[in-house]
């Protein structure tokens, strides 16, 4: 990673003004069409969860803006950033999970595998998986709400700059798939421009 020379940052006046708010966090909604991605993932018969968390990935590493964190009061650009998610057992609980980032999805499978295994025979949060990490983007999936808003929980700390994606229920409109996706980040780091650099990257690979 390297540091961010916050004085000479064509947003350092951004940067500073969104950081006083006591939530900085922007939060923005859209669908994607993954009908493709998705009869690919059944036609292959892999998990789909697993191909557009890791497309979701390849689209967050491809934006700079994504990978910058506030590190005890500074600014860092990461150069890899991995996905937390959350992990549903059967009992009806989650857990948190941690998946390192690889551009082999085959790697990434297997990590999101590991992971789903060690959530299904443990209790409670898994609350130390994510402790003090900050290259990381926390991924939660509603599979039963094809939902157009999403709140997530705050402490309001000024200094939280993981970003935040949710995905929601998978829905089929006039033979399309449509896949409801939250972004909530820092907006001292992120802008909506970015936001839609991100959606944008992500339909493309949806689409490939």
């Amino acid at each position: 990673m390297k540091l961010v020379d916050v004085e000479n940052w064509n947003r350092k006046e951004h940067y500073e003004f969104f950081s006083s708010f006591t939530n900085p966090q922007l939060n923005i909604v859209a669908e994607v069409d993954c009908t493709k991605a998705y009869q690919e993932a059944k036609l292959k018969k892999h998990s789909f969860f697993a191909s557009y968390l890791h497309k979701s990935m390849m689209a967050i590493n491809s934006i700079k803006e994504f990978r910058y964190r506030i590190v005890d009061e500074k600014v860092y650009e990461f150069d890899i950033i991995h996905a937390g998610s959350t992990f549903a057992r059967d009992d009806g609980t989650f857990a948190f999970g941690y998946v390192p980032y690889s551009p082999d999805f085959e790697v990434f499978v297997e990590s999101i595998k590991k992971e789903i295994s060690l959530v299904k025979n443990s209790t409670g949060l898994r609350l130390g998986v994510e402790e003090g990490m900050h290259d990381l983007v926390r991924h939660t999936t509603l599979p039963w709400i094809h939902f157009t808003g999403i709140m997530h929980p705050s402490k309001y700390d000024k200094r939280d700059s993981v970003p935040k994606i949710a995905f929601g229920k998978i829905v089929e409109k006039e033979n399309k798939f449509y896949l409801p996706v939250s972004i909530e980040a820092h907006h001292g780091l992120i802008d909506g421009y970015h936001v839609s650099l991100y959606f944008d990257k992500f339909q493309r690979l949806l689409n490939s």
